[in-house]
């Protein structure tokens, strides 16, 4: 397996042998790679099954896979008109000059995945690369091994080492990974060690999109259906156990009782989510996290590290109202109004995602004026990440840059300008050396 540096010097010696992708490749590269995950589509549930010691394989096939195919096919779809060179007005004094813009690849993109979701978070970004007509070197996260070596195979198959690398490793390799002068650095995973990635890039001055976490509020308002606000939240909590940085962590609660909400959570049957938190740390971590807090699990235990959904109460100042849970953890905090909820969370970074359950105009109208987020959904959770042509990112410590359909394209492009003068224009009567005739004209056009 190779170094990040050999990785890198392998893709830029392609790139100056072969020169940029052009269209038809880029489609055909995205083809073969959305034909490859679909032919694998079922080895690449068994392998995170194993790595997270039980994964729910429709999870991985819905959430991973599909999230991929239609995201390949969107921008081989949409690819011509992403990609056309833009016209752009001329002033007057510059006539008969052209002007226009056009998206022209990076280069070289790193692709740093996380855990959580091995296949989808390697391979999206991939996909905006590959349509943005890049290379892409991707290093997979450690703690899912089985998926690296599966995602290696996938990559060499489809793309060919030519088009995509990938680099395997522990922190260490990581921590290389993100020192390296790639044309631009995806990084996705927790805040902080988002942090240490980029300042390891900014000695190169590597352009980054970061993808974080956060606290998701779902604010249950006074018209919220109690039945259909649990079903959303706890149907958004129970995909892959919580470990989504989309996932709902703290409902809000806003005109109705806890004991009302605790029993409308009970009703739905959602208790025991099909997927085990990943490994002993996470679990472990989320035992520290729950400290002193009281829990109302909503199902038995399985087996392993399969955990039942909780909702969490704790007092002011414990830990479960600042750090993400990212786990079947559901903290709930009664609020006495709107104004609270917002306080609430402009008290804390600015979330990926809100979600508001029985909001009115005016309470959708103030959310959005007075908050700070990556997206606001009403009615459902997490399931905007499925929508191709959506842009999806976050905001301050939950990241920045965008990804996914023309958005992700034009993040992994750069907007070249394009003049081509004519032989004469107005402009002309300016250039030196210039007479009194002219310097009498600039103080008129000015005045």
């Amino acid at each position: 397996m190779p170094s990040a540096t050999e990785a890198l010097g392998a893709l830029r010696a392609a790139e100056a042998r072969d020169g940029a992708l052009n269209l038809a490749r880029r489609r055909a590269l995205l083809a073969a790679l959305a034909t490859v995950l679909l032919r694998r589509a079922e080895e690449a549930a068994a392998a995170i099954d194993a790595d997270y010691g039980g994964r729910s394989p429709e999870e991985t096939l819905l959430a991973e896979v599909k999230l991929v195919v239609d995201g390949a096919r969107h921008a081989a779809r949409h690819l011509h008109r992403w990609a056309r060179p833009r016209r752009v007005a001329v002033p007057f004094p510059f006539l008969p000059a052209r002007a226009w813009q056009e998206p022209v690849p990076k280069g070289v993109i790193g692709i740093m995945a996380p855990w959580n979701y091995p296949l989808q978070l390697a391979l999206l970004p991939a996909v905006d690369a590959l349509a943005a007509g890049n290379r892409i070197v991707v290093k997979p996260a450690e703690a899912t091994p089985r998926t690296a070596v599966l995602l290696a195979e996938l990559l060499a198959e489809a793309l060919g080492e030519d088009i995509a690398r990938v680099v395997q490793g522990g922190p260490e390799i990581a921590a290389d990974f993100a020192t390296q002068p790639w044309d631009h650095l995806v990084f996705t995973g927790g805040t902080e060690i988002g942090r240490r990635v980029m300042q390891a890039a900014a000695a190169n001055l590597t352009p980054l999109t970061l993808e974080l976490g956060g606290k998701c509020p779902a604010l249950v308002l006074p018209g919220a259906d109690l039945a259909r606000a649990a079903q959303a939240i706890l149907a958004g909590k129970a995909v892959n156990a919580g470990q989504t940085c989309i996932a709902p962590d703290t409902v809000l609660l806003i005109g109705h009782r806890r004991e009302d909400f605790i029993a409308a959570c009970r009703a739905t049957g959602i208790g025991l989510p099909e997927t085990a938190v990943v490994n002993d740390r996470q679990a472990d971590r989320l035992a520290r996290l729950c400290t002193g807090a009281a829990l109302t699990p909503l199902a038995e235990p399985g087996s392993g590290r399969r955990q039942a959904l909780a909702l969490a109460e704790a007092p002011p100042g414990h830990a479960l109202h600042e750090a993400e849970l990212f786990g079947p953890i559901l903290a709930l905090q009664p609020l006495p109004d709107l104004a609270a909820a917002i306080g609430w969370i402009t008290a804390r970074p600015p979330p990926l995602a809100i979600y508001l359950f029985g909001a009115t105009t005016s309470e959708r109208e103030a959310i959005a004026a007075g908050t700070r987020s990556g997206a606001i959904i009403e009615g459902r959770c997490v399931e905007y990440a499925a929508f191709p042509g959506l842009a999806f990112g976050g905001v301050g410590a939950s990241g920045f840059g965008r990804r996914n359909g023309e958005a992700g394209f034009a993040e992994f492009s750069i907007l070249r300008a394009r003049v081509s003068h004519g032989g004469w224009s107005l402009s002309r009567l300016f250039d030196p050396p210039r007479n009194a005739r002219a310097r009498a004209l600039v103080r008129k056009i000015l005045r």
